[in-house]
């Protein structure tokens, strides 16, 4: 499997007092290509899990293999796993540091022994993906943009290393609506061009509706849900049980259908679900009122 994670477990201050499992026994698998969305409320595990996905931490049990890659094996070396992972932080514009946009996109590859021309291409590369033009903005401070372009510089620090998989943890945090969307939109884009793993940490359900092909739901600890949006969110009194939402498409159908409609729980699509709405509350032809007048 491209992305494996078997029975990964860690906890916390082990023999102390204030012990913690924050990781118990999570296993799931992502096959190339895939996008990711992992959500779960504040606790759950989520964080602890990024950093043994990014080798920040090792487990107490358990294994992560990346493309046949072992990255919790203690052997494997530490440089071996930034090449294959590239982990965007919360508030992402915090990591940037160098002089210019340029030198701060091509600080982790210099560190993997890039050089030249080679360097160059992959810094231009991950800027436009990004949406950011090199010859316009590659010789300016970082700290001169604004919050949305700091955080597309940050990605495109990761991006110009080539992961294998990419992790974005909350990357939209803080910022206003439209330079929120922009980043989602990048971030998609992205996802399609490398063709990489995606993996992406959200409390907002409508975005892990619309771009993820797989879902993790944790809580406690655990992977208590993994699959499609459409199998997760179709699991909504179980979600709610746990402190999480469901997408607002999904929201309005359960309120649709708790007034006596019957609408498929599993649409996620905007478009879809408003067709079905419609077709559900249009009044049939030929059917008397109330007043035995005829319809239609």
């Amino acid at each position: 499997m491209p992305l494996e994670v078997k029975h990964l477990s860690h906890t916390y201050a082990k023999g102390e007092p204030e012990e913690t499992q924050a990781l118990a026994d999570v296993s799931f698998t992502v096959e190339d290509g895939e996008f990711l969305a992992i959500i779960g409320h504040t606790g759950s595990g989520k964080s602890t899990l990024l950093q043994h996905l990014d080798g920040l931490l090792r487990p107490d049990a358990g294994s992560i293999t990346i493309h046949g890659t072992v990255i919790t094996d203690p052997k494997t070396p530490k440089v071996e796993i930034r090449r294959r992972i590239g982990l965007v932080f919360q508030y992402p514009e915090y990591q940037l540091f160098e002089e210019t946009v340029s030198e701060d996109v091509a600080f982790g590859p210099k560190n993997l022994g890039i050089e030249g021309e080679a360097l160059t291409q992959r810094v231009d590369h991950a800027l436009r993906l990004t949406g950011l033009d090199p010859d316009t903005i590659g010789d300016k401070s970082p700290f001169e943009l604004s919050g949305g372009q700091k955080r597309r510089v940050a990605i495109a620090g990761v991006l110009a290393m080539k992961p294998d998989l990419m992790i974005l943890d909350e990357p939209t945090a803080g910022l206003d609506p439209q330079a929120r969307q922009e980043l989602l939109s990048v971030i998609g884009r992205i996802h399609k061009e490398e063709g990489n793993i995606t993996i992406l940490v959200s409390h907002n359900m409508d975005d892990v509706a619309r771009m993820a092909d797989k879902v993790l739901v944790m809580d406690q600890g655990r992977a208590v849900m993994f699959g499609t949006p459409r199998e997760v969110f179709s699991r909504g009194e179980e979600l709610e049980g746990i402190g999480l939402g469901v997408p607002g498409v999904t929201a309005l159908i359960r309120g649709l259908n708790r007034k006596g409609y019957h609408l498929p729980e599993e649409l996620l699509d905007r478009e879809q679900a408003a067709e079905a709405i419609a077709a559900a509350v249009q009044p049939m032809p030929n059917v008397p009122d109330a007043q035995g007048q005829r319809k239609g």
